[in-house]
């Protein structure tokens, strides 16, 4: 569920996360780097190029938290949370790219392998930047997903496959000095680029999908049936039920069918209880509520999202 944070400190601490992890993405790359200039590793290269994508992406989600944190205006009225996944795609775009170079990289020193030097200060150093990761990947993805901000979520995503990439190249490097085999080394920088286009492509999915209004979590739609059904029975109906999210804020869209012979009054009661219990299920949520009588057949020629689709095969 959503933070209980007011939108302007919700703000604060969100700008204070992405600074968070420009600042560690710095650091580590510095760390890194000066591993790969003591090992000449091509694995450790690797890792450090990954470093520099965060620095990227971090700088672009700070643009975005700003933006998607802004109120709605007379050109967005809806808002602009829709923002975090533009940070998701780019972020997305950039460790493919990033990738890409990794790869390139590891297949020059698997044609022309060279012996690794000063391994264990190296790799040292390596686990250091590893731990600063970890410990900001944490912070990061918890703060996320309280906050619903898939920018800060996405960003905490991509530290944590830092965290495990790191941890795939200092045991590669450390068995290619126990073995001797120094093509290991752009072999572990392989499976890198691998995993690092493995996680690029999940993060791209996932923006597309929000840019595309894709619907709401099953366990989130199973919330919102929940509340539906308390209040269905044989004078209330609903159908045309449509929900999608833009970062953090849920969209809810319902038809509620009623005895035509009731109130306006009785009900707007029932529509005003219906859609705060939905608010209170799926935090935050805009929810959305048309009023129809239950025997009017027109009323259930609406179902669709446009009106002319109806009797279409």
């Amino acid at each position: 569920m959503a933070t209980a944070l007011d939108p302007a400190a919700r703000q604060r601490r969100l700008v204070r996360l992405v600074w968070l992890s420009i600042g560690a993405a710095v650091l580590t790359i510095a760390l890194k780097t000066g591993a790969w200039a003591i090992t000449g590793s091509v694995g450790l290269l690797s890792d450090a190029a990954e470093s520099v994508v965060n620095v990227a992406a971090g700088v672009f989600a700070l643009g975005v938290v700003h933006w998607a944190g802004r109120p709605p205006d007379e050109e967005h009225t809806y808002g602009h949370e829709k923002a975090d996944y533009l940070s998701a795609g780019l972020e997305g775009a950039l460790i493919l790219i990033a990738a890409v170079t990794i790869g390139v990289a590891a297949i020059g020193r698997l044609i022309d392998p060279a012996p690794l030097t000063d391994v264990g200060v190296g790799l040292a150093v390596s686990l250091l930047a590893t731990l600063v990761n970890l410990a900001v990947a944490r912070v990061m993805l918890t703060e996320g997903r309280r906050h619903r901000s898939l920018a800060v979520e996405s960003n905490g995503r991509h530290l944590m496959t830092d965290v495990w990439t790191s941890v795939g190249v200092v045991a590669g490097v450390a068995a290619v000095v126990l073995t001797g085999w120094d093509r290991l080394d752009p072999i572990i920088a392989l499976l890198v680029a691998a995993n690092i286009i493995r996680v690029g492509v999940g993060l791209v999915r996932n923006a597309t999908g929000g840019l595309m209004d894709k619907a709401l979590d099953p366990d989130e739609l199973a919330e919102v049936q929940r509340v539906l059904d308390r209040f269905a029975g044989d004078t209330v109906q609903f159908h045309a039920l449509r929900t999608r999210r833009a970062g953090r804020r849920a969209f809810v869209t319902v038809h509620v069918l009623v005895p035509g012979t009731w109130t306006v009054q009785a009900g707007h009661d029932l529509v005003e209880r219906v859609e705060a219990e939905l608010r209170a299920a799926v935090e935050p949520a805009t929810v959305f509520t048309h009023l129809e009588p239950i025997e009017d057949p027109a009323s259930f020629e609406d179902v669709a999202l446009d009106r002319e689709e109806i009797g279409r095969g």
